[in-house]
């Protein structure tokens, strides 16, 4: 069985739903981000949980396989509900649904990385941005920016609908 037969999700014709966990992790006043050569966007460290994984082993295993780095969660900060359409890319024409665990990460105070991650065969890369300028970015979760200027104290629960 490959990790795309383990991933928590299904297609129904052009339309995808996804169970995924992705890391919030800030360092230096900026957070980070993944890119690829394909699509023209940034997004979260993060992806699909797989059958029988917990959201935090999937987290961790995702950092890790994306970052090169061993980061340890500090708690979850969002669930996050995204209907979203895809008009570019490598999901070009598909209507997503996802959900979405993001877990706050521990700093490790360095923003030293060894990435060598690839995703369906397309590299990926990693990019900090600066939480103040996110703004400046095509950047997703597109909440990302907000949320980081302000303090929480709980749980947040976040929908977006970004279908056109």
């Amino acid at each position: 069985m490959n990790d795309t037969e383990q991933n928590c999700g299904f297609w129904r014709g052009n339309k995808t739903f996804r169970y995924r966990a992705a890391a919030i992790i800030v360092e230096d006043d900026c957070v980070l981000f993944a890119a690829n050569e394909l699509d023209n966007y940034y997004y979260s460290v993060g992806g699909a949980v797989h059958l029988g994984e917990t959201a935090e082993d999937a987290v961790r295993r995702e950092v890790w396989e994306e970052t090169g780095a061993a980061y340890e969660i500090d708690h979850l900060a969002v669930i996050h509900e995204n209907f979203f359409q895809e008009k570019d890319g490598t999901l070009a024409g598909c209507e997503g649904h996802e959900i979405t665990l993001y877990f706050r990460m521990k700093p490790r105070g360095s923003r030293e990385l060894h990435s060598e991650s690839r995703t369906a065969g397309v590299r990926e890369t990693m990019h900090w941005l600066p939480t103040d300028r996110l703004h400046e970015y095509r950047a997703y979760p597109t909440f990302m920016q907000s949320y980081l200027q302000s303090p929480h104290t709980a749980i947040e629960h976040i929908v977006t609908d970004e279908r056109t």
